[in-house]
């Protein structure tokens, strides 16, 4: 899906500085948050974390921007304990005015009632019985926009790339993040020149992708 989550490629955000000093858990609520997401997890509220990574996603995008990396964590984990009926907006609501929140203020969690049973690029029926690319294969990948959680990130849609090294199979995520039994896929790391991807400088970038997302340079997907 196309979201705020996806800032790749995207100008007006500035540089991102890395902070090596920077404690794991500024505050300690944050750290609370990270407790609870893996509880959950343990608990069945979300099975994968593909699963995770969507409610991320499909949190408010004004809350995404704002609320930092746990606050968006503990949009992502209301948005998946009311859609698995373990508690109601209403419930956390009251909790949080309870705590001194206002029932005013902005909330992240955007849960649905039902879950898409599609989402992403599909795969293929049933696991290939050997890889269709290899080292030095030129590639293009998929064009569309997904519906539902992928790995392939807006700007290198439709990018013709050079595959570099194939892994082994691994757990499809466009599938995964909506609960569908799917066969794992190959996966890839393709190498794309910075001027392919609409870049002013000079470098070449490297993205590990799933064999769903790649055609052979020369067919349109």
């Amino acid at each position: 899906m196309d979201g705020i989550h996806d800032l790749g490629g995207k100008p007006g955000y500035g540089e991102v500085k890395a902070k090596p000093s920077e404690p794991v858990f500024k505050h300690r609520w944050e750290a609370k948050v990270f407790a609870m997401v893996n509880a959950a997890a343990r608990a069945g509220a979300y099975q994968n974390t593909d699963q995770f990574r969507h409610a991320v996603e499909r949190i408010d995008p004004e809350a995404y921007l704002q609320q930092g990396y746990y606050g968006r964590w503990l949009g992502g984990l209301e948005t998946l304990l009311v859609e698995a009926g373990v508690l109601s907006t209403q419930e956390i609501t009251a909790k949080a005015v309870s705590l001194g929140g206002r029932e005013s203020d902005l909330i992240a969690a955007r849960p649905q009632p039902k879950m898409p049973s599609v989402g992403g690029i599909p795969a293929a029926a049933v696991e290939a019985s050997r890889p269709l690319f290899e080292s030095g294969d030129r590639v293009r990948t998929h064009s569309q926009v997904p519906i539902g959680h992928t790995r392939l990130p807006q700007y290198a849609r439709g990018k013709v790339g050079a595959i570099v090294e194939r892994h082994d199979v691994w757990s499809y995520p466009d599938a995964s993040a909506h609960g569908i039994q799917a066969p794992p896929q190959y996966l890839y790391t393709v190498a794309f020149e910075s001027a392919e991807l609409g870049f002013a400088e000079n470098f070449s970038l490297y993205l590990d992708l799933f064999e769903p997302y790649l055609a052979r340079a020369g067919s349109e997907r």
